[in-house]
């Protein structure tokens, strides 16, 4: 049942999460962080925060100890830009844990200066948001399967409201990987892109995937690192700068949609989330199945062949 964010509680409404293995992509700081804080308060057997920085994964790992000693909380290393870091954490992931119940797709980048690419020569925001947990999931798939013969799996892709805001036709796919130059496509545009893909992802996994859960979410308008950059339309800046500060929520507000996503009950397999739990209207472009079938073919393409 859907709640709004003055009702909904971490806390008092989180079941019990024992015997349950969670992995948090971008979990060393903002909403990843703040959803690991708050699900290591219901006792799961591990989490495994993935993320580039060792400090500050240990810092989470030493909050998390001194609120429950008993949870086993791993740093996973992991560089959504790179094959090799993906596929070596997905090794390193799949040697150690026996089973995944939730993963939560929250890292992500945005304002990134036009023309950066991933390592593999993917525009910077579409090959990180996108393709990179495309790949992780690929290689987590196994065992997200074999989780779900036996117990209730959840992945969760934190999406926006900014999926909005792509390219003319939601997607640009001759951006994805551009050969000479740039694309034409402002920062903000980039990233739009990316969360349209995100959400269009999470829907044809859903289909293709019944045996879990898959949803997609808007985590809100959030103070988090990620929306401080200084690179990016100017507008974008004072917007990030001005008003964000006045109108944004905290990130333990922010970080309750994408916890509801992953540990409610009634969540609906393939739906995108507004803050907290309610059905969001999306955009035409997110709802187009030919679009979402596209995307993914595309990605299995782009994916194909690669093992841990």
């Amino acid at each position: 049942m859907p709640h709004n964010n003055t009702t909904w509680s971490p806390e008092k409404h989180i079941k019990s999460l024992k015997g349950k293995s969670i992995l948090i992509t971008g979990g060393s700081n903002g909403l990843g962080r703040q959803s690991a804080l708050d699900l290591a308060k219901h006792q799961p057997t591990e989490i495994w925060l993935a993320a580039r920085s060792a400090s500050r994964a240990e810092a989470v790992i030493d909050e998390i100890k001194q609120l429950d000693p008993s949870v086993s909380v791993k740093f996973l290393p992991l560089d959504l830009t790179s094959f090799s870091s993906i596929r070596e954490a997905a090794r390193i992931f799949l040697a150690s844990a026996t089973r995944l119940d939730i993963l939560l797709l929250n890292a992500g980048v945005m304002n990134v200066p036009v023309g950066t690419v991933t390592k593999e020569g993917y525009e910077m925001h579409f090959g990180t948001n996108h393709v990179g947990h495309a790949l992780l999931v690929k290689l987590l798939t196994p065992l997200l399967r074999q989780t779900a013969l036996s117990s209730e799996v959840r992945v969760v892709l934190v999406s926006s409201v900014a999926h909005r805001f792509g390219p003319s036709g939601g997607l640009q796919f001759d951006s994805f990987k551009p050969k000479i130059g740039n694309s034409g496509l402002s920062p903000n545009a980039l990233y739009g892109q990316s969360k349209l893909a995100n959400l269009l992802f999470a829907h044809e996994m859903a289909r293709r995937c019944p045996e879990w859960t898959t949803v997609s979410i808007h985590p809100g308008t959030v103070k988090t690192d990620l929306q401080r950059s200084e690179s990016g339309p100017f507008l974008i800046k004072a917007f990030q700068a001005v008003v964000v500060p006045l109108i944004g929520v905290s990130v333990e507000e922010g970080a309750k949609n994408q916890l509801w996503a992953a540990t409610a009950d009634g969540v609906l397999n393939g739906e995108y989330y507004v803050p907290v739990g309610v059905p969001g209207k999306g955009s035409a472009l997110s709802k187009d199945e030919d679009l979402a079938r596209k995307l993914w073919d595309w990605t299995e393409a782009e994916l194909r062949g690669i093992e841990p």
